[in-house]
């Protein structure tokens, strides 16, 4: 009798998320049973990938949809870690899915990357709200505005497991940080770095002290790069072997936290590290000026998403037995690491 390997799919291979759930993959006490493809970009990457990790590569990007589709046609499960609001991408894989669906007959699984982004508001640092989001809680996510962020795919991919094609469940984790480890980042794969507070290292560094949106009062809740991982791996499982009681669809969505924090305090930790090195004499943070958020972010939209209120609580996750490990005090001590790594790679013309 031959041994049919579970196909599996994954987006954002030398990314940091997909980078640290492609290891926890491998890694799988099931790793032999799977049979595992990915994008990259990088012909270099893809050539490690392959020959020392033994992974199937498409060289190509999220652009190149009719690469997309086919590879998630090909799959029985689908992670898509990528960028959580590419919706032509999305909806690319979700054609492959329903492709599948029509011509093998099964039910093809993706865990979707969204973000608790979705949740926040326009409070410019200025106040903590009130407003805590479960989970669990299904009328409330179905209450989230259609304008907010990530929610276009959300909705998409929600109308694509009504239809039955597929078993849809959508991961939103929050401020991701630590520095990622394991084979893939050693290899020069996966990219080891957050994005969210390196933004507000690197704008510190520049300024050469601590930048805070308004008095920094609004609140986020934080997650480990590893815990988040974790999630990914704990709500594979419970979907193979309690398919019943795994929650999809509008049930599906898992939030990523274990504490939150004040954007105050992610700057004053910042503005700590910096006195802590010598590059500034006072570790307080002052308010940026518009013209800096439009300098450090981009633009005044994206400058004030760093004083945004986002409060949920990881009911559904921690329900089917994720045991995230890292507090938010943790979150605050990795902050001078990133800091000298961050300066570190600046020094050497990287950042």
């Amino acid at each position: 009798m031959s041994f049919v390997k579970t196909p599996i799919f994954l987006t954002g291979a030398t990314g940091y998320i997909g980078g640290s759930v492609l290891e926890r993959l491998l890694k799988h006490p099931s790793a032999n049973t799977f049979d595992i493809s990915v994008i990259v970009r990088n012909p270099d990457k893809a050539k490690i990938l392959e020959s020392k990790f033994g992974v199937n590569v498409v060289v190509g990007t999220h652009q190149d949809l009719d690469k997309l589709e086919s590879l998630a046609e090909n799959a029985h499960v689908v992670f898509h870690c990528a960028d959580a609001d590419d919706e032509p991408a999305a909806r690319a894989i979700l054609s492959g899915l329903r492709k599948r669906h029509a011509r093998v007959g099964d039910l093809p699984i993706l865990i979707h990357t969204s973000g608790t982004g979705v949740l926040t508001d326009d409070a410019r640092g200025e106040y903590a709200t009130e407003t805590i989001y479960s989970d669990l809680n299904v009328d409330q996510i179905k209450s989230i505005p259609p304008t907010a962020f990530h929610r276009n795919v959300d909705l998409a991919i929600m109308e694509a497991d009504a239809q039955g094609y597929v078993r849809a469940h959508i991961i939103l984790p929050s401020t991701i940080y630590g520095i990622a480890q394991g084979a893939l980042f050693d290899a020069g794969v996966s990219n080891p770095h957050s994005i969210q507070i390196p933004y507000l290292i690197k704008a510190a560094l520049d300024r050469k002290r601590a930048g805070v949106v308004g008095p920094g009062k609004a609140l986020w809740p934080d997650v480990h790069i590893h815990d988040v991982a974790d999630l990914y791996i704990t709500l594979f499982d419970s979907i193979v072997s309690n398919p019943d009681k795994t929650g999809h669809g509008w049930e599906g969505f898992y939030f990523g936290e274990n504490g939150e924090h004040s954007w105050y305090q992610i700057s004053r930790a910042i503005g700590d590290a910096l006195v802590e090195l010598g590059i500034s004499d006072n570790p307080e943070p002052t308010p940026f000026t518009v013209e800096e958020l439009v300098k450090y972010f981009g633009s005044e939209e994206m400058g004030w998403y760093s004083g945004t209120n986002s409060r949920c609580r990881a009911d559904r996750g921690r329900s089917i037995g994720w045991r995230p490990r890292y507090t938010t005090e943790d979150m605050l001590k990795s902050i001078k690491p990133e800091v000298i790594a961050i300066q570190k790679q600046q020094q050497q013309g990287k950042a």
